[in-house]
């Protein structure tokens, strides 16, 4: 291999593992301003035991992480009192619930079992880039149709 393509294959190594850096970091943020969402939905109110429960962690671990949202401008909340969405929060939300869906979905046509499916769209979805995610949805709507017309068939 010559010195440009060595450096070529580095420097895309080096991009993906950066991507994979990005996602991680993101994670946390997106699980627990989804998981505030659905228990806002659900119950009209968030607090910490709530979320501990969902990610069965200590509530310090909760305050910690809803300081870090809060700093980043994804939630708001008082001293004790539950926690919020900022308008920031709420659109990072409905995008993670969006790309879980599509995963999941995606995941459910190719035949993988519900539990299985779950636990793997919970990963996936935080890695999964808008190019894989948009060929992930036209391949479930496709492979759905074709499911379809082998039932009517």
């Amino acid at each position: 291999m010559n010195l440009k393509s060595t450096k070529q294959v580095e420097a895309l190594a080096g991009e993906r593992f950066q991507s994979v850096r990005g996602s991680h970091a993101n994670e946390t943020a997106e699980d627990y301003v989804e998981a505030i969402a659905d228990a806002l939905q659900q119950k009209g109110t968030c607090r910490g035991v709530d979320l501990a429960k969902v990610f069965c962690v200590s509530q310090v671990t909760v305050s910690k992480t809803m300081a870090r949202l809060q700093a980043e401008g994804l939630v708001s909340f008082e001293s004790y009192g539950p926690y919020s969405l900022t308008a920031a929060g709420a659109q990072l939300a409905v995008l993670a619930k969006r790309r879980h869906a599509i995963v999941l979905e995606f995941l459910r046509v190719l035949g993988i079992s519900e539990g299985t499916a779950q636990v793997d769209a919970e990963g996936m979805e935080h890695h999964v880039s808008p190019e894989t995610l948009e060929v992930f949805e036209k391949m479930t709507a496709t492979l759905s149709e074709k499911s379809k017309t082998r039932i009517v068939s």
